[in-house]
């Protein structure tokens, strides 16, 4: 809704304001001047009234005071007082009289006292007062009558000025005000003029035509908008029908990309699982090999004792047996007794092992463990797989160090750390140095895992935990082996895995949080296990 502008505008108002506030200034100075200058001239009068008095009356007062003359006296000072300004008078002879006219001046403002003389005779002293009262009066009666007719002629000469603007550039004003007003597309075609306008142009008739310039300029910019728009139509219904196609063919790409991100998550959980699965199977072919020895002694030591058992029936049986020969059989029995325990205790340590970690593997239980034994079992399995190997394993764990954890993701864990120092660190090598460091502290459990075999070297170190990234690829690596311990820790065990750069071999930096069954005195311990 459009605002009207009206005759009672703000332009107006201010013109009228400032005229009259600069008009009174100037009045007011002017005013204040003239009244300074009134008031010297005044005070000026006043002192020459002073000397016309001591040269025109103090003669004839003298010659009135040493003839006794005092009506003349009176006379004469009463004069001295109707002078303007002057408000006491008083005469002191040297013969003890006194004559004064007039109201002693509280506030004087000009005093003087002249001696009087008659002929060389000094016969007393005039005493004349003055103040500024008449002056004062007079420069107020001034200044009120100079204010009014100056205020009279500023408002005159104000309204005269306002309507002489308001004529010559005001009301055109209103019109241009108007006209911008309700310009509208569809009046485009009305340029605007302004009436009873001189011949020579002025600024007014320069914003007209400036003005007129903009409506031209807007009314081709809104035919090329048309047509602009018009094309931008068309384009629009091209760009829809463009995008529709492209639509539906990027979700049909998008739907053949999720399928095939589908299958790729699916071959990778296998692989995982395979990869794990794989480790599994190591373990079972190293632990079989391992434990076929001690079982191979123990068939052979039972042949054995079943046959000296069998001689020695024989010999009760034909009446034939001598005590050395029963005391050098039970001899032979008994250490072949000791030979199957020794054999029967390996064989079960092995078993006992590989069943704490296949078993767990499978069950994925969270239970209070003792560390060290878990570490240990575990180690104790894995390194079956690499028996020829020349390999010096250090622990570094306290044996009363008791957690609730998962078995299993330590077992694939450890599992991995092993197996990657045996078949990337160890390549080519017949022996080499792997630590393992456990330290609990604050809370949090720090495991370190380092050996000096070949470490990692290139983008295979800054992505080492990444999917499918392997120095064997095509040599059987799947790559997955390190992601599975990120997987684990960060996953499972709620903790963080970092590689750790060092000047020889490769370390493995584990810290996840500790949660107790219950608290026990700790006793460090390093184990030391060579194969």
């Amino acid at each position: 809704m459009r605002k009207e502008v009206s005759y009672n505008n703000k332009l107006t108002k201010r013109v009228l304001i400032y005229v009259l506030l600069c008009s009174s200034m100037l009045s007011l100075v002017s005013t204040a001047v003239q009244l300074y200058i009134d008031y010297n001239k005044d005070i000026s009068s006043l002192d020459v009234r002073f000397d016309n008095i001591k040269n025109s009356y103090l003669q004839s007062i003298s010659t009135s005071l040493w003839d006794f003359n005092e009506p003349l006296v009176k006379q004469q000072i009463k004069g001295i007082v109707d002078l303007p300004n002057i408000r006491y008078v008083k005469i002191t002879t040297t013969f003890g009289k006194e004559y004064e006219f007039g109201i002693p001046v509280v506030k004087v403002a000009k005093s003087e006292e002249y001696p009087i003389f008659y002929e060389d005779n000094d016969i007393g002293v005039l005493l004349i007062q003055a103040d500024y009262k008449d002056i004062e009066d007079e420069l107020i009666r001034k200044a009120g009558f100079i204010v009014t007719s100056e205020f009279i002629k500023i408002f005159l000469v104000a309204f005269l000025i306002v309507f002489i603007v308001h004529w010559l550039i005001t009301r055109h004003l209103f019109l241009i005000t108007s006209y911008s007003q309700n310009l509208t597309l569809d009046n485009l075609d009305e340029p605007l003029s302004l009436n009873n306008r001189p011949l020579k142009k002025d600024e007014l008739d320069i914003l007209v035509d400036a003005i007129n310039d903009m409506r031209s300029k807007i009314k081709d910019d809104v035919v090329k908008l048309e047509k602009a728009e018009d094309a931008l139509l068309q384009l629009n219904g091209e760009l829809e029908v463009k995008v529709y196609d492209r639509t539906a063919k990027l979700a049909e790409s998008n739907n053949q990309l999720q399928a095939s991100l589908d299958d790729l998550t699916v071959a990778k959980d296998q692989l995982v699982q395979s990869e794990k699965m794989a480790s599994l199977g190591q373990l079972v072919a190293g632990v079989a090999h391992e434990v076929n020895t001690p079982l191979g002694i123990c068939v052979t030591s039972i042949s054995a004792l079943k046959e000296k058992v069998n001689d020695l029936i024989n010999l009760i049986e034909s009446g034939n047996l001598t005590k050395s020969q029963l005391m050098s059989t039970l001899n032979l029995l008994i250490e072949y007794q000791q030979i199957v325990e020794r054999s029967l205790d390996k064989a079960v340590n092995l078993i006992r092992g590989f069943k704490s970690v296949a078993v767990e593997q499978h069950t994925d239980p969270e239970i209070n463990i003792n560390l060290s034994q878990h570490i240990n079992d575990i180690v104790n399995t894995v390194k079956t797989l690499f028996k020829r190997k020349n390999y010096n394993i250090t622990i570094d764990l306290d044996d009363s160090l008791e957690l609730v954890t998962f078995p299993s993701a330590w077992n694939q864990i450890l599992t991995n750390f092993l197996m990657n120092s045996h078949i990337h660190g160890f390549e080519d090598r017949d022996g080499g140095n792997i630590a393992l460091t456990f330290i609990e502290e604050d809370g949090m459990l720090k495991f370190t895992y380092s050996d000096n075999g070949k470490g990692l070297h290139g983008d295979v170190k800054n992505k080492i935990f990444d999917p499918f990234v392997t120095t064997k690829r095509g040599q059987g690596g799947t790559g997955l082996g390190m992601n599975i311990v990120f997987n684990l820790v960060d996953a499972k065990l709620g903790g963080k895995v970092r590689h750790v750069d060092t000047e020889e071999g490769c370390t493995f930096e584990v810290i996840v949080p500790i949660t107790h069954k219950k608290v026990v005195n700790r006793v460090p311990k390093v184990d030391v296990i060579e194969d």
